[in-house]
């Protein structure tokens, strides 16, 4: 009893960070979910069921699960949020070679992101 109120603890706690995850734009959603996943699968399958069908996290385990592909309305938001971000940032730093940092890591993410937006996604299956 014990293992599965630490198993349930855990994945409230990696729940709490899976929505700080899809609110903020540098940290991850989909690996803290993935973990809660898991640990209410070994604590308790009702939360693991409220988990993976929920219409906020549920798509991010899914697709996680099914290739990891992204929707491709999300990816596009998380490519404008990440631009507006980087580029705000380049604009207040003085130093050039951290702007151009910058904007080489943001264009690598938005890439990155593209290519994972493409195929079928968990909404198509």
């Amino acid at each position: 009893m014990i293992t599965r109120v630490l198993f349930a603890a855990g994945g409230l706690v990696c729940v709490g960070l899976g929505v700080l995850g899809i609110l903020l734009p540098g940290l991850p959603a989909t690996p803290f979910l993935l973990v809660a996943a898991y640990c209410f699968a070994r604590s308790f399958p009702s939360l693991h069921n409220w988990l993976v069908t929920h219409r906020w996290f549920g798509p991010y385990i899914r697709g996680a699960r099914a290739g990891w592909r992204i929707p491709r309305r999300q990816a596009l938001q998380t490519i404008a949020v990440l631009w507006i971000s980087m580029g705000v940032s380049a604009w207040l730093v003085d130093r050039w070679w951290v702007r151009v940092l910058l904007l080489v890591i943001a264009a690598g993410v938005s890439i990155f992101l593209e290519r994972r937006s493409r195929g079928r996604t968990v909404e198509q299956s």
